[in-house]
């Protein structure tokens, strides 16, 4: 059997930051009619797909699904855990915001079989996080992992954020020098982007807001991967960085293109050749899992080139691609097939080739989109 992972979306947040492109509601008024929506969405797909893999890892996230009571989440996964079969390891993981959870509600989390917790706290300077329209502080940021830690958690992410108009390279270094004084075994470091119907991405069309340069952006990217690493986070993937062994499976089967399945509003899920998404708006989504028992607003069948455009895609930014398997399943020798280009990338430090993996390097890293543009059919 093989594994496959579960993606749970639960879209309610206190306010909606300016930079933030995900789907996300802000009155709660649903939350019980998306918990029946989603427990009947969840049976709907179990008739398909319950003896077809083992359910490796279960993934809450939004949106901000600390919001909810934990006893909703208990029967996301009850339900899940039931149908499927699963390890004794299974990796849990929920999205939380610093000012959502105390110590008493992470307690409860932990009683339910949640054993990662993931930290949105993007910086440690309290002006990054005004820019950021954030509703919490630098000093409810750490006060956060602290009660998390108390609590129990011993696998707890943060996702910091850069490039943050404004920013510079110091403020950076000072937000990740106190990231690695904390007690967590993961950290998320992401460039801002600035996503089309964002309030950012419309005040830097205006002139009204600036990025930093690409030269300052590549700058805070190359001392993340040089400075995490010197306190022991090793980087597992463009933007993720982990102490050994806590490594997040959920990502890494992402980026392996392994199955899985999403649940809830905006939700997209992968099974082998089959992509679907889900309707991204709560009402519509409730009123298609009642009428059919799942919301999928459109799918696809994927062909060979574009599985391997994937293979490509998501193996270069993480730990690279084995090419002997890539050969076997779409028969193209990489090497033999971007010959030149290969020879250029290894010659000037862009990648490396050992024991029939291709990875990037550091420096590789810093053009992955260019690469992989490159690779791709």
């Amino acid at each position: 059997m093989k594994p496959f992972s579960v993606y749970v979306h639960i879209p309610f947040c206190n306010v909606k930051c300016n930079y933030c492109d995900f789907y996300v509601v802000i009155k709660h008024e649903k939350k019980g009619a998306l918990l029946y929506s989603l427990l009947r969405e969840i049976d709907y797909f179990a008739e398909i797909y319950h003896d077809k893999g083992y359910l490796q890892t279960i993934y809450f996230g939004g949106g901000t699904p600390s919001l909810v009571e934990p006893n909703f989440l208990y029967q996301i996964i009850q339900k899940l855990t039931k149908i499927y079969k699963y390890p004794e390891d299974i990796e849990v993981t929920i999205e939380s915001n610093p000012n959502t959870i105390d110590e008493q509600k992470l307690k409860e989390f932990l009683s339910i079989g949640i054993n990662r917790l993931s930290i949105g706290v993007q910086s440690f300077l309290d002006e990054d996080l005004k820019y950021l329209t954030r509703d919490h502080d630098s000093k409810t940021a750490l006060k956060s992992i602290e009660t998390a830690a108390k609590a129990g958690f011993e696998n707890i992410n943060i996702d910091l954020m850069f490039s943050i108009p404004g920013q510079t390279l110091d403020d950076w270094k000072e937000t990740l020098r106190i990231a690695v004084q904390q007690p967590v075994k993961h950290i998320s470091a992401y460039s801002l982007t600035l996503e089309p119907g964002t309030s950012l991405y419309y005040q830097s069309k205006k002139g009204i807001i600036y990025l930093p340069s690409i030269e300052q952006d590549a700058d805070m990217y190359e001392f993340t991967m040089d400075f995490l690493p010197e306190h022991g986070f090793v980087q597992y993937e463009v933007s993720n960085f982990a102490k050994p062994s806590y490594e997040s499976i959920h990502n890494l089967n992402y980026w392996y293109r392994i199955n899985y399945l999403g649940f809830g509003p905006s939700s997209h899920s992968l099974w082998d050749n089959r992509r679907w998404h889900n309707y991204r708006n709560i009402s519509r989504y409730i009123e298609k899992v009642n009428e059919q028992k799942h919301a999928i607003k459109d799918e696809e069948f994927l062909n060979p080139t574009e599985i391997y455009n994937e293979r490509i895609y998501l193996g270069l930014r993480s730990r690279g691609i084995n090419l002997k398997q890539l050969e076997e399943e779409f028969n193209i020798n990489l090497l033999k097939h971007e010959e030149r280009f290969f020879k250029e990338l290894i010659e000037n430090g862009f990648a490396v080739v050992e024991n029939d993996m291709l990875r990037l390097t550091k420096k590789g890293y810093l053009l992955v989109d260019e690469i992989c543009e490159q690779l791709m059919l």
